[in-house]
């Protein structure tokens, strides 16, 4: 199982979409072990995006993620990190398929709604940075066995 960090930007909450884009998430069989509504601070920003730092886009950036609460959510599954990225869609609303999150509710290239951790390690850094008070809960689903094939050695 893999755990991935998501966070609906302000954009996301300003238009009232979290229940859509939550919805999505466990529809799709992913799990949130991790629930937090906050507002990022200049400093948290700053080091969650450092690899931006000195593109012309990173004050706006930082602006923009400091602008409005957002939600963090961590979620599990068998590949979550990946199959994330792809229920996001293309990072520009205008250029996202639809069917995806941005596709469905962006045309901003711009405001993109959610971001989600790249990489396992990525998502490891990431994790560490919103979660690092605790708050990722493991627990079981009555209905794991549904989502995934448990019948063989590796549910899948």
């Amino acid at each position: 199982m893999e755990t991935t960090l998501i966070i609906l930007k302000p954009d996301a909450l300003q238009r009232g979409l979290m229940g859509k884009i939550i919805t999505r998430f466990e529809d799709k069989g992913l799990q949130i072990v991790g629930a937090k509504m906050m507002q990022i601070t200049p400093e948290l920003a700053a080091t969650h995006y450092e690899s931006h730092h000195g593109k012309p886009f990173y004050d706006g950036l930082v602006r923009f993620m400091t602008s409005s609460p957002v939600l963090v959510l961590a979620i599990r599954g068998i590949g979550a990190i990946g199959i994330s990225r792809g229920m996001m869609g293309a990072t520009f609303g205008s250029k996202a398929d639809p069917g995806t999150i941005r596709g469905d509710f962006g045309v901003s290239n711009s405001f993109n709604l959610i971001h989600g951790s790249d990489s396992p390690e990525a998502a490891e850094r990431e994790l560490g940075l919103f979660f690092a008070d605790g708050g990722v809960v493991d627990w079981q689903r009555g209905n794991e066995g549904w989502i995934y094939d448990c019948s063989g050695a590796t549910p899948e």
